[in-house]
């Protein structure tokens, strides 16, 4: 099969298209041949320095969090899945890929009314924002949560499932331009930071819960405009990894101050999430409530272009890679 491999530890030109023995399904594991695979932060991480974040050996690491496609192959323990069953998939590598192996119970049916080109835009960001903020974060109905990043894959899905499941929402964006079209989309209370400080203008918000992907001083501006009881949830550092932040803050309003990466969780956690979001954020999509926002496709071959495109934080919405 046809896979991009990572290599070595380097920018986007260290990705490479090379044949690679298509997998062999373990036992509660299918083999899904990819029609697209989501674009993530992550990648370019584990592509920057494959020995922190890839566990893998130069030259062998395929990289890709999220996959959408049919099922060709199941393994001999699987009963919840048949050959010819189209669904999407969140995976811990691999999915830059003409086929991959998935935990079977980490693989979803493909949303109503969502393509399946689409559908791989949904694992990596409905999970990572199911967890923080609705496990972690315990966002309840009529809370208020600000997400920094609104047009990131993140943002645009998890202001559309806080919003659909009755939070007031909140975010920060870059440029004038994705603050149109967040507010087109109706979600809430768009900041452009480049030109507003958030931390004045949401200061008597009381923000219940935030999620941050942007670290260093944001930390503590974020703990200040938190409610009593409030949350800050930490899932990447773009701006730095290092913060000072004032304790009596925190203890003053009883805050939590947490984080997570979604990688390296146990299967067990991700079959949890599996079930909570098909459960609660899959009948969303039928209903229009909340849709995959695609911003570009890229053939498999052209994924240096991809990785660029995200870096350069131009885009709204998700990065895919196409197997055709």
């Amino acid at each position: 099969m046809k896979a991009i491999h990572i290599t070595k530890s380097g920018g986007p030109e260290v990705l490479r298209l090379q044949d690679r023995p298509k997998p062999k399904p373990e036992a509660h594991q299918v083999l899904i041949k990819v029609k697209a695979a989501g674009v993530n932060r992550s990648d370019i991480s584990t592509r920057e320095n494959m020995a922190a974040y890839g566990n893998g050996v130069s030259g062998t690491l395929i990289p890709g969090l999220e996959v959408s496609g049919e099922i060709v192959e199941i393994g001999m323990a699987v009963n919840d899945w048949q050959t010819g069953d189209k669904v999407c998939a969140l995976i811990p590598n691999g999915g830059y890929a003409e086929y991959v192996a998935v935990n079977s119970s980490h693989c979803l049916p493909i949303p109503e009314g969502i393509s399946l080109i689409e559908a791989a835009a949904i694992p990596e960001t409905v999970f990572t924002v199911w967890f923080n903020v609705f496990h972690l974060g315990q966002l309840k109905p009529g809370e208020k949560l600000l997400i920094h990043g609104g047009t990131s894959g993140i943002g645009t899905i998890g202001l559309q499932m806080a919003k659909a499941l009755g939070s007031k929402v909140y975010s920060t964006v870059g440029s004038d331009e994705k603050m149109a079209f967040l507010n087109d989309l109706g979600l809430g209370m768009v900041i452009n930071y480049k030109k507003q400080a958030f931390e004045t203008l949401l200061k008597d918000e009381k923000i219940d819960v935030i999620l941050d992907m942007v670290g260093g001083d944001y930390t503590q501006k974020n703990l200040d405009i938190l409610n009593d009881k409030g949350r800050l949830i930490n899932i990447n550092g773009m701006k730095s990894m290092d913060a000072q932040i004032d304790l009596f803050t925190v203890m003053k309003k009883n805050l939590t101050l947490t984080g997570s990466l979604l990688k390296p969780q146990s299967d067990q956690v991700k079959t949890m999430i599996a079930k909570a979001v098909e459960q609660t954020i899959w009948p969303l999509f039928g209903s229009k409530h909340i849709e995959p926002i695609v911003y570009k496709t890229f053939p498999l071959q052209e994924v240096s272009e991809a990785h660029r495109l995200m870096e350069s934080s131009t885009h709204i919405g998700k990065i895919l890679l196409t197997m055709d």
